[in-house]
């Protein structure tokens, strides 16, 4: 019997598809940054912290450097699980720490849960940190990949300077300044858990969850000969936010007398908003130039903590988030850009979660060392040596990057 049904046609679905994909990588930003967003959530609160609970400033730096090292931990033991077994189920299982993460600061009893919030935090944000990023990169139609370059690094620190915006002016004009913010933070976690898991699968044959086993993230040789740079970049870059996000407060608070919360929520996120805002001038430098030009720009933000650190001015500071965090942000991008470039797409989460160990490490070391020397010195002090150190460490990477530029182009002119 002959078939009289007319052939069937692909075109419709395969422009469903492409409108799917178009939502889904701005779809998985958004969960990106409602993720990053609890990790900093905390922020303008440990004043009203330390007044129930009562620790030092070295606590502070030691509960702010608990989620780092959760981050690093998994970074280190699951950074590139999800080239195998696919970028959804690592997800969810971030926002469902991040979710564990905001009920414990809502039964927060003491120090140990504090502690155990921050950490659960750092665990969702290492599952979320390279895993979202290859995701966002992967969901993007090929026309839209350099656009997604910049969702990626922004809806990152993007989320990471609206959470202590929302946390401050929910804690200064809002009442139970210590639960509502929270509550907020799970019902959007709820709504960033249901359009993930309607999100299409980017990892081809992935592997079932269970699966999974600990391994650190793999370098391909592809990747070793510009991480190394991307890498100090990223470092002194994050050391940057991460005084701003756990010593900032405190230092508003007892040098400058200013101790409303949606003051230090504000000032907390211009160095995130800053940070997006430097990534906009990535494409037109290029990812090689955005690094070392980044870590210059970088070295002036620090230069003008030390001033308002040296004079207990508030100008300076305000304007040290402005600048330092668009050079962190110029080097973020630029780090991130080189990296994803030279890795195989089946490396790509993997070689990003290994640039993000390293980036955290720069929010975790130098802010414990800023507390460590706080008690003998005094905050202004500290930090002040804090920003000569991460100084030297920019203008150290940033020179090397400008003279290996120099040794690229001069074997290319040459004959």
């Amino acid at each position: 019997m002959t078939d009289h049904r007319p052939p069937q046609r692909r075109r419709p679905p395969q422009r469903h598809q492409l409108r799917r994909t178009r939502r889904g990588y701005l779809g998985a930003a958004a969960a990106f940054a409602v993720c990053m967003a609890g990790t900093t959530l905390p922020t303008p609160l440990y004043g009203l912290y330390q007044e129930q609970i009562g620790f030092s400033e070295l606590m502070v730096t030691v509960v702010f450097a608990v989620y780092a090292f959760g981050v690093i931990g998994v970074l280190l033991l699951v950074g590139n699980v999800s080239d195998s077994v696919g970028r959804r189920p690592v997800l969810l299982c971030g926002l469902a720490l991040a979710a564990a993460s905001a009920v414990a600061f809502l039964a927060e009893q003491g120090l140990p849960l504090l502690c155990l919030g921050r950490l659960l935090s750092g665990l969702s944000a290492g599952l979320f940190t390279g895993t979202a990023t290859a995701y966002v990169l992967e969901l993007a139609p090929p026309e839209r990949r350099a656009r997604a370059g910049f969702v990626a690094t922004a809806a990152n620190m993007g989320g990471l300077g609206c959470g202590p915006l929302l946390s401050g002016l929910l804690a200064e004009y809002a009442p139970d300044p210590l639960v509502l913010p929270f509550v907020v933070h799970l019902v959007l976690l709820a709504a960033s858990f249901t359009v993930t898991w309607l999100l299409p699968e980017t990892v081809h044959d992935a592997h079932p969850l269970r699966t999974a086993r600990p391994h650190r993230p793999a370098l391909p040789p592809e990747v070793r000969g510009v991480f190394v740079p991307a890498g100090i970049a990223a470092f002194a870059g994050f050391a940057l936010l991460g005084v701003f996000t756990s010593v900032s407060p405190a230092f508003l608070a007892e040098d400058l007398g200013i101790d409303n919360h949606a003051v230090v929520g504000l000032i907390v996120f211009t160095a995130f908003f800053a940070s997006t805002l430097g990534q906009l001038l990535v494409p037109r430098l290029g990812t090689a130039r955005a690094i070392p030009l980044g870590c210059f720009v970088l070295i002036a933000g620090l230069a003008l903590l030390a001033a308002s650190l040296a004079w207990t001015t508030l100008a300076p500071l305000v304007l040290s988030a402005l600048v330092g965090g668009a050079g962190q942000g110029m080097g973020l991008r630029g780090a991130v850009g080189e990296v994803a470039a030279a890795s195989p797409a089946e490396h790509r989460g993997g070689a990003l979660s290994a640039l993000f160990v390293v980036a955290y490490f720069g929010i975790s070391i130098p802010v414990i060392g800023v507390g460590l020397l706080s008690e003998p010195l005094g905050l202004a002090d500290a930090g002040l040596v804090f920003a000569a150190c991460m100084a030297v460490l920019a203008a150290a990477s940033g020179l090397y990057l400008l003279h290996r530029a120099r040794t690229r182009t001069g074997a290319e002119v040459s004959p």
